[in-house]
This record gives C-alpha cells, structure tokens and sequence, in this order.
C-alpha cells in the first residue's frame, strides 16, 4: 500500500519539477534512482574528508557546500562554465575563521552560512551566528552579521529560504545549559523592509525536547525536511518532514524511514529546485536520490 505521506511529498515535488524548465548538469554524474548514492565521488565527495550542507542554484550553474578538513570547516564552490565545471575551490579562502552551511537567498544575491567568527567590537571566536556574503558583480562583500533578530549568544544552525524570503533555521538557544548541545529548536523569520523580524519557534509537532536542526523549507513552505534526534529512529540523527497545513500549523513530523535513514547521522537535506533529487548527508559523504524514491511503497 501507498504511503500517504511519501505520496503527499511527491506531488509537491513534481508540482516544482513542472513550474521549473531548468536542466541543472550536476557535475555530469549519472542521475540516482531510488537508491541513494554518493554524490560527484573523487570530485566532491572525497574519502578523507566530511562533506555537509550542499546547495545548487536554481539554475544548476553554482554549487556550494561545507567541508570539515582536519577540524576546520570552510565553503568550496564550483561554477558550470562552457559545458565544463570548475575544479572546487575555498570561498574566503585567506579567512581564518571556519565557515559551513550554505545557501542562497531567493535572489541569489545573498550566500548566507554559520561561523564562528567574532562579531563587530569582539576579538575571539564566538558562538556559532548567520552570516551573509553580497554578491557584487563578480565578487562576494565581506561577511555581514545577519543581525539581533536571528542571531543570539548561543548558536544558530543551517538556513533554508522560501521563495518569499522567510529564513528557517535552528537554534539552540532556548536549551538548558546542561542540555544546549542536545536541544535545538527550529524557528522562522520573516523579511520585511529589507529586515528580519524577531524569529519565532515553530510549534511542538515539529520542535520537542530533544534535537532538531538542518532545516530544508520548500519554497513555497508547504513541508519542510529536518534533522532530529529521537527515540525510536534508526540512528544518530534521522531525517524527518512536517507538512503546512490549511489553517496554517504544521503536521505532526514524521521519520522519512529507513531508505534515507541508517545507523549513522542523516543531515543537511536540500532539494533541488527543478524537484527532482533530494541531496543530503550520510556517513560524512554527500548523497543524492531520485525523489522518485517518495513514489515507492513502504
């Protein structure tokens, strides 16, 4: 039998797939089926590295993603030009600070991502906060603070838009102090005037008292696709999705089960804007799959 839920995420996919005549090359890999793979092996999945927090832009021109190199984090990104990728290179490659999780703005003209790094009037390495590079011309601005609205004195994680620029991401900063690495939350911002507006937490069918963070938001904010920890799932952290409903709250999350999900940590989910595969991070690889995969039976 069909799942209800598996098919309700399919025809919200194929509904993206069908708005979107973009052809994304994707690094001219063979497509997935509905069996996850690892992504670009030997190019941007390497063995002696982690790989974590992929976007693409919605053209299919631009990939970025995070990577742990011997406990230091940074961004690479390649570009498609003249039919070929660029080998992957360190955005803000002099930078001394580790910089992870990114991804554009609705406009692409914004790369957001998580750093450490002191804010304006500090001198050490602070909590992890949302910052923000501009794109100008061909170069991207110096990283700006995404500001008191979002960012707090404990830590913010991963960020995904809708397509009208409210910011989802996680934060740990409503956690006890004995339980603030295993209690982050998942809230929402909206962008208004050219300003976030005090985030608010989502409510208890998607948050609980344990941990939920690396939130991917569909563009038109009908589901959304986060990493928790809880009992009861298959390992150190699942994959769940949660659906808006018509009165505006959201359903009860539920574990995408066990074709993504293993024993290890499943994180950093993203779909792709021409619907069609889901990318996210397993076993410190970065993997991909058909969203056929939400057609099959259980």
């Amino acid at each position: 039998m069909k799942s209800l839920l598996l098919l309700s995420i399919c025809s919200l996919l194929t509904s993206f797939a069908i708005q979107s005549d973009q052809s994304p090359h994707y690094f001219h890999q063979t497509p997935p089926g509905i069996v996850p793979k690892v992504f670009a092996p030997g190019i941007i999945s390497l063995e002696d590295e982690y790989e974590f927090g992929s976007v693409f832009n919605a053209a299919g021109t631009e990939f970025y993603y995070g990577v742990n190199v011997g406990g230091k984090e940074q961004i690479r990104y390649s570009i498609f030009v003249e039919g070929e990728w660029t080998a992957p290179k360190t955005l803000m490659e002099q930078d001394q600070y580790g910089s992870n999780d990114p991804f554009l703005s609705p406009d692409e003209n914004r790369l957001y991502f998580i750093s450490q790094r002191p804010k304006r009037g500090q001198t050490e390495e602070n909590d992890y906060d949302i910052w923000y590079l501009e794109r100008r011309g061909e170069e991207w601005s110096e990283p700006i603070n995404a500001g008191p609205a979002i960012n707090t004195d404990r830590n913010e994680y991963y960020i995904s838009f809708t397509e009208n620029t409210t910011m989802y991401f996680s934060s740990n900063k409503g956690a006890p102090e004995d339980r603030k690495w295993d209690d982050f939350d998942i809230y929402s911002s909206d962008f208004v005037d050219g300003e976030f507006q005090e985030a608010v937490r989502l409510g208890n069918t998607v948050n609980t008292e344990e941990y939920e963070a690396d939130v991917f938001v569909a563009p038109d904010e009908s589901y959304l696709i986060f990493c928790a920890n809880r009992a009861g799932g298959y390992g150190q952290g699942d994959l769940y999705i949660s659906f808006k409903q018509t009165d505006g709250s959201w359903s009860q999350s539920e574990n995408m089960g066990d074709a993504i999900n293993t024993r290890g940590h499943e994180l950093c989910p993203f779909v792709t804007m021409d619907g069609k595969y889901l990318f996210y991070t397993s076993n410190q690889d970065i993997y991909w799959v058909s969203t056929e995969i939400f057609k099959t039976d259980e």
